[in-house]
């Protein structure tokens, strides 16, 4: 499929299911609303679905793994030889984001996307784009086509995965740099300064991250990307791991699966879908916020609450993981719980 008829196949989210759900919801025999956001999420999930029976029994975490050339400009603690380890550990199930899956109940999907050396493990998925952008502060990280390239592939790891029954898709990356290119990315669309949408990533020192703003800063005045126009934002001071996410966003909102997003990196991947195609909105459910200046501002710019907020910054798709759970619990109550009816008990009224 092109880009835009992937665009042109996704639909809004089917507000009849969300209303049969929120009826359910509003007949369990407990306080109108007292589950908050996880009523909302269920809620949420049916009009994803099309069905009040909301089932996530099946569920994966898709990690796209790419190196991004302006960690030559030293806006990193690490080098990216960290990438490659990281992403093969993913192979092995051994990374903070397995540990987790395993407890969730989830599939980690690892995928070079564009790391800069070829990776090794059979759980991978070899995806590779280019071996790694270019330093953003001399050109275009990656080629328009690149990154087109790059978010069809995201549309088709998703797509592989709801038809071998993925019912909760969850969004992860790795690469080292990455928050350089989503705070260039979210400065460019939510026109604001670097300086408000820069942090300190995992753990820069202040020098470094006075480094860190000035080339993302260099970023965007040497390529002048067009905020009207996604593909050429992310092709320009993006990364292939964010083009792939963007894909996965895209892709679960075609098969109406609901995709969770994890933190500052995912979130900025979304919205960068959401610019591609603003219907896809529809299907993401937020996680947690990040400890990233800008996590709070692009989680408002796409209308989303996260769950927690629990000072996580690790990335791999760990926020996205934690909040399963949650999401069984709620739904849990919604399909178990006596109804007011059955119970013989007064319904609770809205409040006036």
């Amino acid at each position: 499929m092109t880009l835009a008829e992937v665009i042109h196949s996704i639909t809004p989210a089917d507000q009849r299911a969300a209303a049969a759900a929120k009826a359910r919801w509003d007949a369990i025999a407990k306080p109108l609303d007292s589950l908050g956001a996880l009523e909302t999420a269920v809620i949420r999930m049916a009009a994803m679905t099309g069905s009040p029976n909301v089932d996530i029994s099946k569920r994966a975490v898709v990690v796209m793994c790419a190196d991004n050339g302006v960690v030559a400009q030293g806006v990193t603690q690490t080098g990216q030889e960290v990438t490659a380890i990281v992403a093969e550990n993913m192979s092995s199930g051994d990374t903070s984001v397995c540990a987790m899956a395993r407890a969730a109940g989830a599939e980690v999907v690892p995928v070079d996307i564009g790391t800069a050396t070829p990776l090794k493990g059979e759980r991978i998925l070899q995806k590779n784009i280019r071996r790694g952008t270019a330093d953003l502060t001399q050109g275009p990280a990656m080629t328009r086509q690149e990154a087109e390239r790059a978010v069809l592939t995201g549309v088709e790891i998703a797509r592989d995965l709801c038809a071998k029954g993925v019912k909760l898709l969850g969004t992860g990356e790795m690469g080292i740099g990455n928050t350089t290119t989503s705070s260039a990315v979210a400065a460019v669309f939510l026109d604001k300064e670097p300086v408000v949408m820069t942090g300190r990533g995992a753990g820069l020192s202040s020098e470094g991250l006075q480094r860190k703003i000035r080339a993302i800063e260099t970023g965007i005045a040497v390529n002048k990307p067009d905020p009207a126009d996604p593909l050429d934002v992310v092709s320009k001071v993006g990364g292939l791991d964010l083009a792939g996410l963007a894909g996965v966003f895209l892709g679960g909102a075609m098969c109406r699966v609901p995709v969770l997003v994890d933190g500052f990196i995912s979130s900025v991947a979304a919205l960068i879908a959401a610019r591609l195609c603003p219907a896809c909105k529809d299907y993401m459910l937020g996680s947690h916020a990040s400890d990233e200046p800008a996590s709070k501002l692009v989680l408002s710019e796409l209308g989303l609450e996260p769950f927690l907020y629990a000072g996580m910054r690790l990335g791999e798709g760990t926020g996205a993981v934690a909040v399963m759970p949650l999401l069984d619990m709620g739904l849990a109550v919604y399909r178990e719980m006596t109804t007011f009816e059955a119970a013989d008990i007064e319904a609770y009224q809205p409040l006036s």
